[in-house]
């Protein structure tokens, strides 16, 4: 379909995760903007390191482009979580949203 996919990491019993989630499904412009996406959500933690290349934490949110390749210049803003979200971050996973799907567009 040559969406990006979206890679949503959570634990339904993770307060971190039940938080970013009720923030994420309440942003009007986020769900407009996921309907360009495919996203997947995983509840449970994967054995597959290109997944967690930073660690296993959650939340933990990775951009894949078509070419299956974890696009590790779309981060979060935390150094040593790279890919870790907390409810205030909204703005800048909708701003990072938005630059997947502009670096999508450059490389098809």
């Amino acid at each position: 379909s040559n969406k990006p996919l979206m890679i949503i990491h959570h634990l339904d019993d993770c307060p971190h995760s039940q938080a970013l989630k009720k923030v994420f499904a309440e942003h009007k412009d986020i769900q407009k903007l996921a309907e360009k996406f495919i996203l997947l959500n995983l509840v449970y933690e994967t054995t597959d390191k290109n997944l967690s290349p930073d660690g296993q934490y959650v939340p933990r949110i990775l951009f894949i482009d078509p070419s299956l390749t974890v696009r590790a210049d779309i981060t979060g803003r935390y150094s040593n979580r790279l890919y870790a979200y907390e409810p205030s971050d909204i703005s800048l996973l909708y701003s990072n949203m938005q630059k997947a799907l502009k670096i999508l567009k450059t490389e098809l």
